[in-house]
This record gives structure tokens, sequence and C-alpha cells, in this order.
């Protein structure tokens, strides 16, 4: 590379295109950054480096046009060394050491207990985990926390509503929905009772000072919560770390509100404490009501200081919506002017709202989709797609968990992750076209290839020295391995922009591209090499297909 002295290695491979027209190169290489460092003409840059790198064994053809140098792979070099090192590293394919144990917070999930966990919530919790594995597979040390909406005024509602209008056997029974129907229930009627909402404020105030009877109350809805809420976690297969919720801060807050009055942030308003925001384009923040009572960006600062002073965390992620993104942009800022260095380490990652289709959610009106509905809703239909269709499975019970669950988050991990969209059971429960269980049957189709091959034959195909790599060189197969060799880039680059549905385009085009060879090319033929450079490159592709349906958060079956 001495034709590019003067230009890092890493901005190299970053301006390295992939072109759209294949005609153009498998790479293309634009060297317009280049005339400055090297004081020449892009196109004179682009003829020199071509000259230079011309007869490298890795290109079957350079050519320059203009200031392009375009690249033309070698095809049966490449795919060899890609399928190879496929097959040496397996599970771990894609998987780095990058980030060098660097601790890594990540905050998703969070539902209210005594609230339904419904289908709002399935952004935050499937988004999140995906992108606490996408780091762990980077290398990074991840703590994952389930910062549980567990304190605050709506509880003085809630005991409140309790107190008048519920019994202690309805709770046991069905928490969560009786729950909701207390909370529904205090809202009409304060509509018509106004002093009921006093009564609300008068009740968390006992709660926060921690009086016996509100804390008793308090901490049986959070247990009875958590239960209803660890099923709709089994079924999704998370777990967490931590939950420390909203009410682990309530004894950490006194020494935040010292550090805000000793930096001068603090002032007086009509009673309550705020901070003016305005020099900084914001709004006040309140941070303490006349009550004393205080309020998320009081317990989320006091978050972030404990984070911090307990795992002195690399990044602190925070996986939360749209809709909150001036509470982010405000307590990051205060926390910044508390004089927190880290506070640049403290990462908001927004997602788009998710509607009704005739209109908005609301837990206060009682109009929600539980969660644990929509994914049981998944699992039936697809058991009786499974026997409708006789397919193929050991376990019936276990393929329509691990496909109907499966569509579930892959549908919501398929599109941007900032993009409003509306909810629908339709969509929800169709599995054709661009689908997780497409993606899914794609891995199982694999599985069944490789079975169907014998173990002799797949033993072979392990030995990628010993296949017939220019039987794996034509259109099709040389398309597939190119986006094998991409996996890697891929987890990296959805990591870095928090962004889980760039993995699940790819393995979609995986899936898409190894259904072409698999259409284009017999695999399983009578000359020995053959098969086993075709079974090689059909285990690489099922290699990237189940490690990336597992950043994802799915399983990837192996009969469907």
């Amino acid at each position: 590379m001495a034709a590019l002295d003067g230009v890092a290695f890493d901005e190299i491979l970053e301006m390295v295109e992939v072109p759209t027209d294949h005609r153009m190169g498998d790479y293309a290489f634009p060297c317009f950054k280049l005339a400055k460092a090297m004081r020449k003409a892009p196109p004179a840059i682009a003829q020199e480096i071509c000259e230079k790198i011309r007869d490298n064994e890795m290109f079957a053809k350079v050519e320059n046009v203009n200031a392009y140098v375009n690249l033309f792979m070698a095809r049966e070099p490449f795919v060899q060394n890609i399928v190879g090192e496929v097959i040496s590293q397996g599970d771990s394919f894609g998987r780095s050491s990058d980030g060098n144990g660097k601790k890594v917070i990540v905050e998703y999930s969070s539902p209210n207990i005594a609230k339904p966990f419904h289908i709002g919530h399935i952004r935050s919790t499937v988004i999140g985990n995906s992108i606490y594995k996408l780091y762990d597979f980077l290398g990074y040390d991840t703590v994952r926390i389930n910062h549980l909406g567990d304190y605050g005024t709506q509880f003085g509602k809630m005991i409140c509503a309790y107190r008048r209008w519920g019994n202690e056997a309805d709770v046991v029974n069905e928490p969560i929905k009786t729950l909701l129907g207390y909370y529904v229930k205090f809202h009409e009627e304060a509509e018509k009772d106004p002093s009921l909402e006093d009564e609300a404020r008068t009740i968390f105030t006992k709660l926060e000072r921690g009086e016996p009877d509100e804390v008793m109350l308090w901490q049986w809805f959070r247990d009875e919560s958590l239960k209803e809420f660890g099923r709709v976690y089994t079924m999704l297969g998370i777990d967490f770390d931590s939950y420390a919720g909203e009410s682990f801060f309530s004894d950490k807050m006194a020494k935040i509100l010292d550090t805000m009055e000793e930096s001068g942030l603090l002032q007086e308003s009509q009673g309550a404490r705020i901070v003016d925001l305005s020099e900084h384009d914001m709004p006040v923040a309140l941070i303490t009501k006349q009550d004393g009572s205080t309020l998320y960006i009081t317990r989320d600062i006091a978050a972030a200081v404990y984070r911090k002073e307990h795992y002195d965390f690399y990044k602190n992620l925070y996986i939360v919506a749209s809709q909150q993104n001036l509470h982010f942009q405000q307590w990051i800022k205060i926390i910044e002017l508390m004089g927190y260095d880290w506070a640049k380490d403290c990462v908001h990652i927004p997602f788009g709202l998710v509607s009704l289709e005739d209109g908005t959610m609301s837990t206060r009106h009682g109009r929600v989709v539980f969660l644990e509905d929509v994914l049981t809703k998944a699992v039936e239909k697809t058991k009786e797609i499974i026997i409708e269709k006789g397919v193929n499975t050991d376990n019936i019970d276990e393929t329509a968990n691990q496909v109907g669950i499966g569509a579930v988050v892959f549908q919501e991990l398929s599109s941007s992750r900032i993009k409003d969209y509306v909810f629908s059971w339709d969509k929800v429960l169709n599995f054709e076209g661009e689908t997780g269980p497409y993606v899914q049957y794609t891995h199982a189709r694999i599985a069944s290839v490789i079975r169907n091959a014998g173990a002799a034959a797949f033993e072979k195909a392990l030995d990628i020295n010993q296949a017939g790599i220019q039987y794996i060189a034509g259109d099709s197969a040389y398309e597939l391995a190119k986006l094998i060799y991409q996996f890697p880039t891929i987890i990296v680059d959805a990591a870095e922009k928090y962004e889980p549905s760039i993995l699940t385009r790819h393995i979609v085009d995986v899936a898409q591209a190894f259904n072409r060879f698999y259409h284009d090319e017999h695999i399983l033929v009578e000359n020995e090499e053959e098969k086993a450079a075709k079974l090689a490159l059909a285990y690489a592709a099922k290699t990237v297909l189940k490690n990336g349906l597992g950043l994802l958060g799915m399983a990837a079956p192996e009969k469907m």
C-alpha cells in the first residue's frame, strides 16, 4: 500500500464501497479524499493505485475508471478463505474482543409495576436485548438493567384506589389486570371528585417517607407484578442482571440534591426546586415538587451517578421511546453542569412509538394490548400452521414457541428503530415474505441438507482444503460468500449505530442468497469434491444465520 502513504489503514477501509452495479466490480475505491494528502488529481491517484495492485493474486481484475479503482476479486481464493474462516470459528464467527472488557450498561424494558406489560413495551425490550447481545459479542462487559417504574405519584393513586374499591383475593388471582382496573377507576372517579388527586399525592408522600402501611402495599404490588413480568421474559428468553428500579434510588437523592445545590444549579420557584436550562435552549427542569417529592428526572440523575460510582461504565445506554427525548437531554445536561465529564457517555437510544389501529394506547383508559397475549397468540397460530402443513419437527410445541415468538421479535427489529408503527394482529401473524420464520426456515433447510448428506460427507466438507473450491465460484455461490464475509462488519455497524435492523436486513439477504444458490445448484451431487465444497458453503451460511438470529434474541430451529 505504498501508494497510500500518509493515509491511515482504517480510513482506507472506510472509503471502500460496494457498487450497486456488479459490472463495476465487487468493490470500488474512490480517490477523491486522497487528493489533498497525496497532492495529486483523483484520476491520477486511481491510475497509480491500479498499476501497483493489478498483479496481486487477490484480484481477478483491477481497473481504474476516472477517480475510482474498481476491484474484481479472484473468486476461488476469496471463497476458500471466508468459508475456511467460518468453519474454523463456528459459533464464534463474527465475535471479537474489540470491547476489551470495557463496561457497557444497557437499560431496557423497564415497565411500570402494577400496570400492564403491553405491546408498547416490546420495542424497548427486544431492541435493548439485541443491543446488549451485540455488545457482549464484541467483547464488552455488559450489564443488563431493568430500571423498573416502581415509584412515583401513580403508586399513591394505586394505593388510594385499592383501599377504596379493591380486595386482596382479586389482586392475588389476576394482579395486573385487577390493578389496571383500579387505576382506570381512579381516573374515572377523579374526574368527578378532584380531591382524589390530593389524596393520592398525600399517600405517595407517606410512601416516600417510608410509612409502613404504604410500603407494605407498594411491596406487594411490586412482587405480584414481577411474577407476571417474569412469564413474559421467560417466553422471550430474556434475563437481567439488575432489577434496581426507581425506588432503589429513593435514599440516594438527598445527596444528589445537595450536590446540585453546591453547584449553584438549584433555584426556588413557587415552593418547588428547578434548574433553569434556558441558556441551553431547553425549558426549566422541575427537580422537586412543592411538597418536596421527587420526579423521574431526579431519580434518573441519582441512578446515573450511582452507576458511574458502582460500575465505572464506558457507556451507559438507555433504550427509551423518542417521546422522552427532552427528558434525557435535560438530565444529561444537568449531569454535565454538575461537573461530571462522563455525561457524554450516557446515551439515549430512542425508538418510535407503537399505536393501535384505532388510535394510541392509554393505560389510564384501559386501552392496551397485553404483550403476553400477543406472544401466546403468535405461538398458537404457528402451531396451527405446523400441524396443517405437516412440518417435520421433533417437538411441535418447542418449534411453535421458537417460530411464533421469533416472528414477533423479528418484526420489531426489521425496521429502523426510530420509525413509528401501528400494531396489527394480521401483520404480526403473517409469516410470508421477509420475516423471522423465513430466515428460521432457511436455517432449518440447510440443517436438513447437511443431515441428508450424511456424517462422512459433512466431515469431509469441514476440511476446506480437500473441497473443490472451483465448484462454488459461480455467481450465486459467490454472492452468498460475499454476504457471509460481510457479517462481522455488519455486527460492528449495528452495534455502533445501536440499530439491530442492520443485522436483521443482512440475515434476510443471506437467507435469500442461500435460497438462490440452493435453487441454482444441486448440492448433494455424486462428485465428492463438489459435494464437499457446496456443503462447506451451506454450513457457512447456516452459521451466519444461527449467529445472526441469536444476536436478535431468536432461536435457530434445526427442523421446521
